[in-house]
């Protein structure tokens, strides 16, 4: 069975909050840099699971957010994960310590130079040049190695 996930880069001020994957034991993600969001709850659409997430993991609650693309993940070892990618540009509240990482805001321009997954960079770059959704395809090797990607059905170099 494919697992469900959502994923939110929440803007401000040309900053991204990042989150850094050093905390939990035994973390798919440790050491690497990601956005904020998880894994879906029975009968959840995409913008439920994004917003109780966002609220879990920082605090916040959304005000302004767009669903900007759909990521297939297929790991290379038998998960296959469906992620609802969003950006975010309005919230309230006060940020909190998040128990899965350190939360940082981070300069776009400098999104690239962090511990980031292959297919991570790809759909960054891709939030910044397109305004349009779109769908994107990453095959990993079982392990850290992006050997496939698919932008829209079509084979992309990356």
């Amino acid at each position: 069975m494919p697992e469900l996930s959502t994923l939110c880069y929440i803007e401000k001020d040309g900053k991204y909050l990042m989150l850094h994957r050093n905390v939990k034991e035994n973390d798919v993600n440790e050491g690497k840099w990601i956005g904020v969001g998880g894994h879906f709850e029975e009968d959840e659409s995409p913008e439920e699971c994004l917003l109780r997430e966002v609220k879990e993991e920082t605090g916040l609650t959304l005000t302004s957010y767009q669903y900007r693309a759909m990521v297939t993940f297929v790991s290379g070892s038998g998960v296959t994960e469906y992620m609802s990618l969003f950006t975010a540009d309005g919230f309230e509240g006060e940020q909190i310590p998040c128990d899965e990482g350190d939360l940082e805001w981070v300069e776009i321009s400098e999104i690239e130079e962090l511990n980031l997954w292959e297919g991570d960079l790809i759909f960054h770059r891709l939030l910044l040049e397109r305004d349009t959704f779109f769908s994107l395809k990453l095959v990993y090797d079982g392990h850290d190695k992006l050997v496939y990607a698919a932008l829209d059905g079509k084979p992309i170099g990356f």
